[in-house]
């Protein structure tokens, strides 16, 4: 288990989670899979569950049911009821032209959840292009066809702050420091203050992560 971003992966893990109950059902495509980290927690949700990945991943491969980019998923328009797409929009060079394939697997009235970065530390360079505002975020989905259903900051300046923090000393957790596990415990101890910090001044401005929820109109016409 890695103990300096189990804050941030609970805060993610607990919003995908309350979203999917309300708008993840059937057939799921899993955008950027890697490892397939919500697999179980979606399963009584879903009908079948679909990973596609491409072949240069860095994670484990065992998930991907597909080989294939954002880009391009080699499947027929309108195969899938939903579309999960987390931490994958910041390292994409055209954002647009992979929220446009989402839309086309999708069937009309499908769904899809996304999350991303707004403030975050770089990240599997060289392939980290871009972070996302609100604002940023409803026009790459308004521009290619989705409804915006939300989008939501899924933190505050506390959490923000103190998880980079952590990041940043756990680049020194090597050498003699690994056997002290000074670093680690440091790290829980300042994750626990920055989400009790965080309820009490929640600052949504300075979120780290914000997540989307989008819907391809019921009336729009599909294309292969």
């Amino acid at each position: 288990m890695q103990l300096h971003n189990i804050l941030i992966r609970r805060i993610l893990r607990k919003a995908i989670g309350k979203r999917a109950s309300r708008y993840i059902t059937g057939k799921i495509i899993d955008i950027g899979c890697g490892d397939m980290p919500y697999k179980e927690m979606l399963r009584p949700l879903v009908a079948e569950h679909i990973g596609v990945d491409h072949y240069e991943t860095t994670h484990n491969k065992e998930s991907i049911n597909i080989y294939g980019t954002a880009y391009d998923i080699p499947v027929k328009a309108g195969s899938f009821d939903s579309a999960l797409c987390t931490e994958v929009l910041e390292h994409l060079e055209e954002p647009a032209k992979a929220i446009r394939e989402c839309y086309r697997v999708l069937r009309p009235g499908g769904t899809a959840i996304f999350t991303c970065p707004f403030i975050w530390h770089i990240h599997e360079e060289p392939r980290d292009f871009y972070r996302y505002s609100e604002y940023g975020l409803r026009y790459l989905f308004e521009s290619n066809g989705f409804e915006i259903i939300e989008i939501s900051p899924l933190s505050g300046f506390w959490v923000t702050f103190g998880q980079l923090f952590v990041y940043y000393i756990h680049r020194y957790n090597r050498g003699p420091l690994r056997y002290i596990f000074i670093i680690p415990i440091v790290g829980l101890i300042v994750q626990f203050f920055a989400w009790f910090l965080n309820i009490l001044f929640p600052g949504p401005r300075w979120t780290s992560h914000y997540i989307a929820v989008v819907k391809r109109k019921e009336n729009s016409g599909s294309s292969d």
